[in-house]
């Protein structure tokens, strides 16, 4: 009887193994992942719960675009913080004692023990720092007070105190500079030490005014050009001449040119250097002809610096 089925439950097992191999076949199809692939996106689209709200759309961002006014365009650009009343120019070396040293001068007890070592009696060092024009626009304007965008090691600033002096003028000049240099400058300036990180710029800076006997009139604002600025508006400190000549780049130069002009006080002057240098994709011309464009102003130069006169 065992003997009679035998040939039945071979054809039977024979069925089976082609149904396995056929299904292992479709399984290593491309076609069933696809399948598949369809069917779970099909499923998850029918069991997702239903938005009861279309989705909004996002608001376009404020660009610039072509055909619209290029006024209308940059007047986003410009710097629109409203200032304080002017304070009198006698006033000025006063406030900045009481607002940025704690109503004490930085030359007071200068300089301390531990830098004392790593200074030079003199270093002055600039670029353009001596040209007629300094002159020239001090006589023109007869500034109280001047407002320097960039110092370094004080040679314009101290350059304009002895012009001020020589025309008997009583000027303040106050130098905006984080004192920080930039990456690598010390390759090039050696000379100026470093503490724990601390470059010895603002130190040597102090030095070459004590040196200079200018330290009744030129005072330093350690901080970046643009919150110097911003409190100098804030506070209604504003500048008969304004010298502009920090950063380079056209975003650095646009900045600094816009919020200067703010404290620059009627028949004032604003001017800068570097005017023709390609540095920076020749930012700082980029930047003063914008402003110049934008503001109905003339520039003048004299082969390195420009000037324009305020309205």
């Amino acid at each position: 009887m065992k003997e009679e089925q035998l040939p039945c439950f071979n054809h039977r097992q024979t069925i089976n193994n082609k149904k396995a191999r056929l299904v292992f076949r479709l399984l290593n199809s491309p076609a069933v992942y696809v399948v598949l692939l369809l069917l779970s996106y099909a499923l998850g689209y029918l069991t997702a719960p239903i938005s009861r709200s279309p989705p909004q759309p996002l608001s376009s961002p404020e660009i610039l675009k072509v055909g619209d006014n290029l006024n209308t365009q940059l007047d986003n650009f410009r710097v629109k913080t409203r200032c304080a009343e002017p304070l009198p120019p006698q006033l000025v070396h006063q406030t900045i004692l009481d607002r940025v040293f704690n109503s004490t001068s930085p030359y007071d007890n200068f300089p301390p023990a531990y830098v004392s070592g790593l200074l030079r009696e003199k270093k002055l060092k600039g670029w353009g720092s001596y040209g007629e024009v300094f002159e020239h626009l001090i006589q023109k304007a007869k500034p109280k007070v001047i407002i320097e965008v960039g110092t370094f090691l004080g040679a314009s600033a101290l350059h304009m105190a002895e012009l001020t002096r020589k025309l008997g003028l009583d000027s303040q000049i106050l130098c905006i500079d984080d004192f920080r240099g930039w990456p690598g400058f010390r390759d090039r300036f050696g000379y100026v030490k470093m503490v724990n990180s601390d470059v010895m710029l603002l130190y040597q800076f102090l030095q070459n005014v004590i040196h200079k006997n200018a330290t009744g009139s030129v005072l330093p604002m350690p901080f970046s050009s643009g919150s110097a600025l911003e409190k100098l508006c804030e506070w209604g400190v504003f500048g008969d001449l304004i010298e502009i000549d920090a950063g380079h780049d056209f975003n650095s130069a646009w900045a600094d040119i816009n919020r200067a002009y703010q404290i620059l006080r009627p028949g004032g002057i604003i001017f800068g250097h570097d005017y023709f240098t390609a540095a920076d994709n020749r930012g700082v011309r980029r930047a003063v002809n914008l402003f110049a464009q934008m503001n109905g102003r003339k520039i003048q130069t004299d082969g390195q610096h420009w000037v324009i006169d305020s309205a």
